[in-house]
């Protein structure tokens, strides 16, 4: 399990690898502004797909890492 300090560092990397600065701060401010229930979230973000297409997708993504687990 990763820290909280490395989980920021992950996802502000990654913020900035798709956003610009000045997106990434209107980013941050909405989430912290928002209410957001990410277990709600969660279960309508997959509701259209079977276990096996999740499953699929997540192992090609790996896969295309080249993360060691």
């Amino acid at each position: 399990m990763r820290t909280d300090t490395v989980i920021r560092y992950e996802g502000m990397k990654a913020l900035r690898e798709k956003l610009d600065i000045v997106e990434v701060e209107k980013f941050i401010s909405l989430i912290i502004r928002e209410p957001f229930d990410y277990t709600e979230w969660q279960q309508d973000l997959w509701k259209d797909k079977s276990l096996d297409e999740i499953f699929d997708a997540a192992e090609k993504y790996s896969e295309s890492q080249d993360v060691d687990v």
